[in-house]
């Protein structure tokens, strides 16, 4: 099963305030990560895939400009 970036949050039970503070990123940035105003880049994606326990490859990362 592939997640996005937000149903990953939301399976682990993370609100975005926590999950930026765990990825230790402005709220705001975060809030852009998941809505796919910005890309992360591979080093925060890996960051967030430990974060939430899901092999990198499971998840689903997408830019509102690709």
């Amino acid at each position: 099963m592939k997640f996005t970036v937000k149903q990953a949050r939301e399976y682990v039970g993370l609100t975005q305030r926590q999950a930026a503070k765990q990825l230790d990123v402005a709220l705001a940035t975060y809030q852009s990560y998941e809505w796919g105003d910005v890309e992360m880049r591979i080093g925060m994606a890996k960051k967030f895939a430990k974060m939430v326990d899901i092999p990198l490859d499971q998840l689903i990362f997408y830019s509102k400009t690709s």
